[in-house]
């Protein structure tokens, strides 16, 4: 590849999500998601997203012959930005496909934008109308009426990926109804009991705050 085509390929996130969680496995493994390999609970995660949206052919071309051992999730080509999952049951591999990336991009991880929260709020004893029509919505579990629903935003919307899997981690009991993670803004949606909840959220804005990166 040309170096100046190189020079061109911005790194918009550059994201490990490690030891995949149950819910958030399994979401990432719909068809609607998961167009490739479908990754399963306890694999670690690789997220990437670039611009222009063709450089992410490279990007995956890059990861796959440095590490044929990983697997790709979802490749996905949308109208400003490319995107790419990759997975893996050994966190070296996944790690070792990520630098490839890098190197063969002429990045480095702290080259991604730093995640900006746009929204958040906590929606208690949501009613039954409410809950029908986000579950006519949902791609993946249902939330049910008298339940607390956390609704988080950010930018860029990969970042979706990490907060979720991280509120599940820290709040096993909540349902993840549905995570956005494709486009313009990350948009979640977590049910359940209020404390889990709002363990979940305050878990995604620490996480959130504590990823490096450049500048909208």
């Amino acid at each position: 590849m040309a170096d100046d085509t190189m020079s061109r390929t911005e790194l918009r996130v550059y994201l490990m999500v490690e030891d995949l969680q149950q819910q958030f496995a399994a979401y990432l493994g719909t068809p609607t998601r998961a167009r490739g390999y479908p990754p399963f609970v306890g694999d670690h995660a690789l997220i990437i997203e670039v611009a222009p949206a063709l450089a992410i052919e490279r990007v995956i071309d890059l990861a796959l012959r440095e590490v044929p051992s990983v697997e790709p999730g979802i490749l996905f080509v949308e109208r400003q930005f490319g995107v790419l999952e990759l997975h893996g049951r050994s966190l070296d591999d996944v790690v070792a496909a990520g630098e490839a990336v890098l190197a063969g991009t002429g990045s480095s991880a702290s080259d991604q934008l730093r995640p900006r929260v746009l929204y958040h709020d906590i929606i208690e004893d949501i009613t039954d109308q409410h809950a029908v029509i986000i579950n006519r919505n949902r791609q993946g579990s249902m939330v049910m009426p008298g339940e607390s629903l956390l609704v988080y935003e950010m930018t860029p919307a990969l970042f979706a990926a990490v907060a979720a899997n991280e509120a599940e981690r820290a709040a096993p009991g909540i349902t993840v109804v549905d995570v956005q993670m494709i486009g313009a803004a990350g948009r979640i949606y977590l049910s359940g009991a209020l404390d889990d909840v709002r363990t979940a959220r305050d878990r995604i804005t620490v996480v959130l705050q504590a990823i490096e990166g450049r500048d909208h």
